[in-house]
């Protein structure tokens, strides 16, 4: 009985698989697929079936650089990384030769072909959606395969050193420019505030004129209407009378109508300086 055991128990622990919870094993029986193998205690017959244990997590895999022509015909050097996992390793194991080197082959293919569609401007400007592109066209094609694409991401498009050089001098000279176009901005809004405060002090001047101009008046008015109101008969001629004198005191003429009732009065005074005019009788 010991001698028959302990064949069979060789046999048994021959037999015995362990699968870890990030991976899933392809049974074969005799060189044909049987199922496949979930974590845990598996076993196997010995020599009859075989299991082939593929890692189910994600995988990164970085694209080598490669030169790439695009549509304005210049070399661009793009290089990149794809994050992908086994969602079936039955598929992966014998619908592809070998899947690790041909996602990323294919992922270079795929960059390839979108990328010379573009413009090295566009490719630059548009990553998010080459990105994108890439992950649904990639995915399409792998599920086949018993893979699923997660992402897509490209990491450097460069252009050769000469046009580097000439787009870095158009950015230095759009820079420029726009330093210059805020200089002349500020400037003109300097200017334009100078002659603003210029405008509001002559207004303020014009209205300090014109008020004063409107307080000498009210003032002559005020006393025009005091001396018709306050100074009544001689009183009133002695006022003009001074008045006169005053004006007289630097050789003035004064022109007096005819009518008037000072012109006899201050004739005398005036030593010839009055000079009557003739007025027309209004009818």
């Amino acid at each position: 009985m010991i001698l028959i055991l302990i064949p069979i128990l060789i046999i048994f622990a021959t037999g015995i698989r362990i699968v870890r919870p990030m991976e899933l094993g392809v049974i074969e029986f005799l060189g044909k697929y049987t199922r496949t193998a979930t974590a845990g205690f598996n076993w196997i017959i010995p020599i009859i079936q075989n299991i082939y244990i593929i890692n189910i997590t994600e995988r990164r895999v970085d694209i080598d650089p490669q030169s790439i022509i695009t549509k304005d015909k210049l070399n661009a050097e793009v290089d990149g990384v794809v994050y992908y996992k086994v969602i079936n390793p039955a598929d992966a194991i014998y619908n592809v030769q070998n899947f690790q080197s041909a996602v990323p082959s294919l992922t270079t293919t795929t960059l390839r072909a979108v990328i010379g569609k573009m413009t090295l401007t566009e490719a630059n400007e548009n990553r998010d959606s080459i990105n994108e592109q890439v992950e649904s066209i990639l995915d399409s094609q792998v599920i086949q395969w018993g893979i699923k694409v997660v992402r897509v991401e490209l990491q450097r498009i460069e252009p050769p050193e000469d046009v580097q050089m000439a787009m870095n001098m158009v950015v230095k000279a759009e820079n420029e420019k726009i330093a210059a176009l805020d200089m002349a901005t500020a400037i003109e809004t300097k200017a334009d505030g100078e002659r603003r405060a210029e405008i509001k002090k002559a207004e303020g001047i014009a209205t300090a004129i014109k008020l004063k101009a409107e307080a000498d008046g009210e003032a002559i008015k005020i006393v025009n209407e005091s001396a018709e109101k306050y100074f009544k008969g001689n009183a009133q001629l002695l006022k003009k009378l001074e008045t006169v004198s005053e004006a007289l005191k630097n050789n003035t003429k004064i022109v007096i109508p005819s009518n008037t009732e000072l012109i006899n009065v201050i004739s005398d005074l005036a030593g010839g300086n009055i000079l009557p005019i003739k007025t027309k009788n209004k009818e």
